[in-house]
């Protein structure tokens, strides 16, 4: 079904900050999510009444902000890291 232009599997340049919760890129924008959600299960940054809030650790809050973000928000705050 997916084809070798799936968006999601052409390698993406990172911005410094993001950077800094994924590790060194160009990355596929696949793995930044996988490894943007590793970050917040390894810090616990999930809302413990609402999984589907984020409370972002300082690192995750230089991409996202720091307020509270739902992570149906937070994909959209990530990709603006990505060109």
């Amino acid at each position: 079904m997916a084809g070798k232009n799936n968006a999601l599997q052409k390698p993406v340049n990172l911005s410094p900050e993001l950077e800094n919760v994924v590790g060194k890129g160009p990355m596929t924008r696949a793995q930044v999510t996988s490894k943007v959600w590793d970050h917040i299960k390894a810090n616990g940054l999930q809302d413990s009444k609402d999984k589907r809030m984020i409370n972002p650790d300082a690192k995750l809050g230089a991409v996202i902000g720091n307020d509270q973000i739902s992570m149906f928000k937070m994909t959209g705050a990530v990709s603006k890291h990505m060109s």
